[in-house]
């Protein structure tokens, strides 16, 4: 199975990397907004072509990844590219999942082709055990916790703040919330009580600190709602401690059973990811594997991670799956 990669940041280095762990999957091509030539990957003997070239390779490709932002890439390229390809991409703006889906799905099938959004882990396999643990005990409570983990959008978001040379944030659970979820105490939690946010900065010299931290704690959308520590640190510090991606979470389902609903119950599903874009890009191939089997089954149409069946992620046949994982 021929795979492209569209974009070449982090999740498209993941991707490339993720290639190499299955048999059954090559890398095609690489497109990137860059100069091609100064582009440079890992795999041997692969093109690295310019973003525009895209449509003119399309008969090499059977799967086509998107590597783009969710606020302004995906939007367009998805159902752009979905014209011409079978794609995959990584949404994750959950408030916009379901435009984005009705206008890739409507590229999709318009051009005979099949889509899949929002793969990794939330959305993604998050989202797929929240489905599960629903159906399994339908009265109960969801809980979704993040961390401890970086959260690039908002460490972003802090870069952007005059004065500040570098930055980084973590989204941390808080642990008596967490605990109180996993003893089925059913709390009700508001934001502030289930995360805090802790942000390292190295501010540039003579930069007003006062100011960077009022401006990052009361930041709207962000950081206003959360209790918020930030450290001001040496560019030393931040190379040292706070050069990786790491991230993970929980979800939980606490519910009950029993006619007189007497019994309770807890599901606990949790992620600890030394790289969130290496983890993520594998989710994505798994399911790139996936459509492709469902395009050559005459699938069409774009699909979320709730349309397909476990077994289509997997390279081994279903009679090695019910002899060694059912």
């Amino acid at each position: 199975m021929r795979i492209g990669i569209y974009g070449y940041g982090n999740l498209a280095r993941g991707i490339e990397s993720s290639i190499t762990q299955n048999a059954d999957l090559e890398l095609a091509a690489v497109f990137t907004r860059r100069d091609p030539a100064t582009v440079k990957i890992k795999t041997p003997n692969v093109p690295v072509y310019k973003n525009d070239e895209v449509i003119s390779h399309k008969d090499e490709i059977d799967v086509l990844i998107i590597c783009g932002g969710s606020a302004t890439d995906l939007p367009v390229m998805t159902p752009e590219l979905a014209k011409n390809f079978n794609v995959v991409d990584s949404f994750d703006t959950h408030a916009n999942i379901r435009e984005h889906f009705a206008n890739v799905d409507a590229a999709a099938k318009d051009s005979d082709h099949i889509a899949l959004i929002s793969a990794g882990w939330d959305p993604g396999m998050f989202s797929l055990n929240r489905l599960y643990a629903n159906c399994i005990l339908p009265e109960g409570n969801d809980y979704t916790f993040w961390g401890r983990g970086v959260s690039q959008g908002h460490s972003d978001a802090i870069r952007r703040i005059e004065g500040v040379k570098n930055g980084k944030q973590y989204t941390v659970p808080v642990e008596a919330a967490l605990q109180a979820v996993r003893a089925g105490e059913n709390p009700e939690l508001t934001t502030r009580q289930k995360h805090t946010r802790e942000c390292y900065v190295v501010a540039e010299e003579g930069a007003d600190l006062a100011r960077i931290e009022n401006e990052i704690k009361t930041m709207p959308n962000y950081f206003a709602d959360y209790d918020t520590t930030v450290h001001f640190i040496s560019e030393e510090e931040f190379a040292r401690d706070h050069s990786g991606i790491a991230h993970g979470g929980f979800v939980f389902r606490t519910g009950v059973t029993g006619w007189e609903r007497e019994n309770k119950h807890v599901i606990e599903y949790s992620l600890k990811l030394d790289s969130n874009p290496e983890f993520t890009a594998s989710v994505i191939v798994a399911y790139a594997r996936a459509i492709d089997r469902l395009y050559k089954e005459g699938s069409r149409g774009c699909k979320t991670v709730f349309d397909i069946a476990p077994a289509y992620l997997s390279p081994l046949s279903g009679d090695e799956l019910r002899a060694h994982l059912l």
